[in-house]
C-alpha cells in the first residue's frame, strides 16, 4: 500500500460519510454506540489533515506543514487515548464505568503532556517526508522522564485495553483489530509509527460501520418478530 496525499484524501472521503452514517444508525438503534461510531469520522478528519500535510510539503510551505501537522497530532496524541475509553464508557455496566473513567483520565494526562508542549515549543515537532510515509518526530515531554518506548507502550495500552476488556464481544473484536494494527506497524513500519498506525487504525474503524449495521439489523428483526408475536 502506498501512503500519499491521494491515500489520505481517499481515506478521508470514505471515512467521513461512513462515520456520519454510522452515528445516524446508532442514534435510531442504540444511542450508547454513538460515541464509538463517531470514530470513523474522526479518523477521516485526521486523514484529511495529513493529506494537507503532504500537499504543503510538496509545495515547500513549511509553515503550513507545521500547522497541519499540529492539527494531525491533536488526534494522534490527545483525541485517541481520551475518546476510545470515553466512548467505551457508555457501553459498560455501571459497576465497570469507574474503570473506564480512569482510562480516560490517564489518557488525558498522557495526551496533554505529549501534545500541549507543541503549542508552546513549535520546534519540538519535526516532520520528514519519505517516498511513502510521513515521519513525525522531534522532542516529546516524557522523553525527560523515561524511555520513549515506555511512553508509546502506555499510549497503546490506554487505547487497546479498554476495547479488549469490554463486556461486549463486538467491541473486543475491534480491540483485536487495533492490536493487530499496532503489532504490524511496529514490526514493519517502525520508522513512521505514528502515521502508519493512525492510517491503519482509520481503516480498522470501518469495522464499526459494519458492526452498527449488524446491530441495527438484529434490532429491527427483533422488533418485527415481537410485532408478529403480538399480532398472533
Amino acid at each position: 500500500m502506498c501512503f500519499s496525499a491521494e491515500a489520505s484524501f481517499t481515506a478521508a472521503a470514505l471515512l467521513l460519510p461512513s462515520g456520519a452514517l454510522s452515528v445516524q444508525r446508532a442514534y435510531r438503534t442504540d444511542r450508547r454506540y454513538m460515541p464509538i461510531c463517531a470514530l470513523p469520522s474522526l479518523f477521516g478528519a485526521q486523514q484529511l489533515l495529513e493529506g494537507f500535510v503532504w500537499i504543503s510539503g510538496a509545495s515547500g510551505d513549511l509553515d503550513l506543514v507545521k500547522r497541519y501537522s499540529i492539527g494531525y497530532m491533536f488526534f494522534s496524541w490527545l483525541a485517541w487515548p481520551i475518546w476510545v475509553p470515553f466512548s467505551s464508557y457508555f457501553l459498560e455496566p455501571a459497576r465497570r464505568k469507574p474503570l473506564y473513567l480512569v482510562f480516560a483520565i490517564a489518557g488525558a494526562v498522557l495526551g496533554a503532556g505529549q501534545y500541549l508542549p507543541y503549542l508552546v515549543h513549535g520546534s519540538w515537532l519535526s516532520v520528514r517526508f519519505l517516498d511513502a510515509a510521513v515521519v513525525y518526530g522531534g522532542v516529546e515531554l516524557f522523553d525527560f522522564l523515561f524511555a520513549r518506548e515506555l511512553t508509546y507502550s502506555i499510549y497503546l495500552a490506554l487505547i487497546i485495553l479498554p476495547l479488549l476488556l469490554s463486556t461486549r464481544g463486538e467491541i473486543r473484536i475491534f480491540g483485536v483489530l487495533v492490536a493487530i494494527t499496532a503489532a504490524v506497524t511496529y514490526l514493519f513500519f517502525r520508522f513512521a509509527y505514528i502515521s502508519v498506525f493512525c492510517f491503519g487504525g482509520a481503516l480498522m474503524s470501518l469495522y464499526l460501520v459494519v458492526m452498527i449495521f449488524r446491530i441495527d439489523r438484529r434490532w429491527h428483526n427483533a422488533v418485527s418478530f415481537s410485532s408478529r408475536d403480538r399480532q398472533n
